[in-house]
């Protein structure tokens, strides 16, 4: 059997320096979690049509949203915040248009951190630019220098695909995230908080496989606990490959 083929967006590092090259560039622990969990990643640049993006998911079983720069708020008709990153128009318009043809297609979606975010203003909703700015009280969320560490607890909601995939209703997650969902889009549904309030985790609830989340799993594979691995093998036995 050939092990099913996921497309893994990617971002474009920026140029400096006289003999700098761009490149088009994906965090290895992304494609490390989709071959552990017995697929192949197709990394897809951020430069693509509506037209590429609906052939891309014509010939993959699943689509993997990265994390990575912030969602240009203009999608979501808000004035861009002081904190908030320079738009990355090209992404922006790849990634939207790939979750439409995902969502035509019924392509199961695994959505993480930007990802999540992504998912959610391509679907209609919207987002909390920066949380230690816009939420007085919020946890600490973005803790970069600790990739690896679970610093914050989720509670998960019962009978949700995210607790069917983790076997559990609270653990610690990392946490790597200034921005968080603020208005859930129509069609999801928030599945996972943080103490402070903060979504989580959102998924659909109807017969397209969609599971976002806002912490980094594939950050924490090599954990002893199993709860970012499952959430990686749920999504490949959406998409027909699970080990």
């Amino acid at each position: 059997m050939t092990p099913p083929l996921i497309a893994l967006t990617a971002s474009s590092t920026h140029a400096t320096g006289a003999r700098a090259t761009p490149r088009v560039a994906v965090n290895q622990a992304y494609v490390r979690a989709i071959q552990q969990a017995g697929l192949v990643p197709l990394i897809v640049p951020p430069s693509l049509s509506p037209h590429q993006a609906r052939a891309i998911v014509d010939s993959v079983a699943g689509l993997l949203l990265s994390g990575g720069e912030d969602v240009d708020p203009a999608l979501y008709g808000a004035a861009r915040h002081p904190l908030t990153q320079a738009a990355h128009a090209g992404r922006d318009t790849t990634e939207r248009a790939l979750v439409d043809a995902a969502r035509a297609a019924r392509r199961p979606v695994l959505a993480i951190c930007r990802g999540m975010q992504l998912l959610n203003v391509a679907l209609g909703g919207t987002l909390v630019q920066d949380l230690a700015t816009e939420r007085p009280g919020a946890l600490v969320h973005p803790r970069d220098d600790e990739r690896t560490a679970r610093v914050h607890d989720v509670a998960i909601v019962p009978g949700s695909r995210l607790a069917a995939a983790t076997g559990d209703l609270a653990f610690g997650v990392n946490s790597l995230h200034h921005q968080a969902v603020d208005r859930l889009a129509p069609v999801l549904r928030a599945t996972a908080h943080a103490g402070d309030g903060v979504i989580e985790a959102a998924e659909t609830g109807d017969d397209w496989w969609v599971l976002a989340v806002q912490w980094h799993p594939e950050e924490l594979l090599d954990d002893v606990q199993p709860w970012d691995r499952a959430i990686f093998a749920a999504f490949a036995d959406a998409c027909g490959g699970a080990p």
